[in-house]
């Protein structure tokens, strides 16, 4: 995965600047080589790394029954928002469903004695956050090892960022986020988190870096792919010229401009 440092123009330096904001700047076409006259212009300019990213959950947390049994009420949805003790179901041991069970072939009035005497386990929400997984349904039984749902606190986007790149971003750092799914919808994010600790891919050297959205939308599901663009440095007023207009001798960097007594 090779991931290269973006730069959109070139400003020119040196003691050309100067002249660049009253004469004309002259560049030879690299395709078929005729001099090229242009003005310089006055604009913003950045600096990004991209890479790509998949979205995930920050801190994925799975709901366990304490005990062996069935499920009796689920009462949230995938995509739902809760909080700390929320009630997100009800379920019986094993124990109790067997009860339960014997007692409605006996009547209602021995039923509603053994559910008001044998109460059902409430699963609690221990955090902020929603709902992204929902594995069951009521009348199913689970074990103490099944997870009967999946909370997530909040989806970030966690990015795979080549050694080369990884000195130029820091926390706090502005990120624009755009999914395969919705190329065309940007995403104000920053930098939350940058790894200590490097993996390998395909021989190559990455480090996770988490994005988050300053807003979360709607439309975000864990596991989609994502595009992203950091920016590393932003010049407000800078003289633009094109890309290739400067000329690259050895160590000297230069541009070539129009003669004014020419006309």
């Amino acid at each position: 995965m090779s991931k290269k440092l973006k730069i959109g123009i070139t400003i020119a330096c040196g003691a050309l600047v100067c002249l660049l904001i009253i004469l004309k700047v002259v560049y030879r076409n690299g395709s078929n080589g005729d001099l090229v006259l242009i003005e310089p212009t006055y604009g913003d300019i950045s600096f990004t790394v991209s890479t790509i990213g998949t979205i995930k959950p920050q801190n994925r947390l799975e709901i366990k029954p304490p005990i062996t049994g069935r499920v009796e009420r689920i009462l949230v949805e995938e995509g739902q928002k809760v909080k700390v003790g929320d009630v997100l179901a009800f379920m019986s041991s094993t124990e109790r469903a067997t009860l339960v069970d014997a007692a409605r072939l006996k009547g209602k009035q021995e039923l509603n004695y053994w559910r008001k005497a044998y109460k059902e386990t409430p699963l609690i929400a221990p955090i902020d956050g929603n709902v992204i997984v929902r594995d069951v349904e009521a009348g199913q039984t689970v074990t103490t090892s099944d997870a009967v749902l999946v909370l997530s606190d909040r989806l970030i986007i966690e990015a795979d960022v080549d050694e080369t790149d990884i000195g130029e971003l820091k926390v706090g750092q502005k990120a624009m986020v755009s999914l395969d799914a919705y190329p065309e919808i940007k995403t104000d994010s920053i930098i939350d988190h940058i790894s200590y600790e490097s993996e390998v891919v395909n021989n190559v050297t990455i480090y996770k870096v988490d994005i988050l959205p300053n807003e979360i939308p709607d439309f975000f599901r864990s596991g989609m792919s994502a595009n992203v663009e950091v920016s590393v440095k932003e010049v407000k007023n800078a003289i633009l010229i094109p890309f290739h207009a400067p000329v690259h001798e050895g160590e000297k960097i230069y541009v070539m401009v129009k003669n004014p007594s020419t006309g």
